[in-house]
């Protein structure tokens, strides 16, 4: 019997970050990576890869 995750919580997690580095790009776009790890977990775990 398989179990199914819910993954809506990753999924906003990743939308969260992903306006974090947009606002991160246009206020200061050196540090821009600073939120790449977090948006690429997220987005990890939302496709349940992880």
């Amino acid at each position: 019997m398989e179990t199914t995750k819910s993954t809506g919580k990753y999924w906003l997690y990743f939308l969260i970050c992903l306006v974090a580095l947009i606002f991160m790009c246009i206020v200061a776009p050196k540090f821009f990576w600073v939120v790449l790890p977090f948006l690429f977990t997220f987005f990890a775990k939302a496709m349940d890869l992880l």
